[in-house]
């Protein structure tokens, strides 16, 4: 399944998400998601978000790392139904828009938390989603940055 194909189930489910477990579990697929695509963008993507690709697989890993990982199937699980990419732009507007919507259920989640533990997972994955975030916009400004360039080239 395509990128934005996934991200859009994502954000529907965790839109749709009612209690604390649900939520996690869609927070937790959601960076999972992000982690799939910044692997696979810097492995396949173009050069100029190959480092910031490589960034957001790795933040995206550590926000999956500081939640308790769900009981999931690999059919369940969105990530592993990534099969294409599709336009890298598209696809990365579509997840800044999924982890700053993770974000902010991290946030409803941790207000309403009864435990410490809890709190600190939420803050915690907070931090790996917006800096996730961070690191998409940048690619966006690259290929921004990108395609600038090239009629430039091409008139030269």
């Amino acid at each position: 399944m395509d990128a934005v194909r996934l991200i859009v189930t994502s954000r529907r489910a965790l839109t749709g998400s009612s209690g604390m477990p649900e939520t996690m579990t869609e927070v937790w697929q959601a960076q999972a998601l992000a982690q799939a695509i910044g692997s696979r963008l810097a492995v396949a993507g173009p050069p100029e978000l190959r480092g910031e690709a490589l960034g957001l697989t790795e933040l995206a890993g550590r926000g999956c790392g500081v939640l308790d990982t769900p009981r999931l199937t690999t059919e369940e699980l969105r990530a592993a139904q990534l099969t294409d990419l599709g336009d890298a732009r598209q696809a990365l507007l579509c997840l800044g828009g999924l982890l700053g919507e993770v974000s902010i259920a991290l946030v409803g989640v941790a207000c309403a938390a009864d435990d410490e533990s809890t709190y600190w997972q939420c803050m915690e994955a907070i931090d790996a989603a917006d800096e996730s975030r961070d690191r998409v916009r940048e690619m966006l400004r690259r290929l921004a940055d990108r395609e600038e360039a090239l009629p430039g080239r091409e008139a030269g």
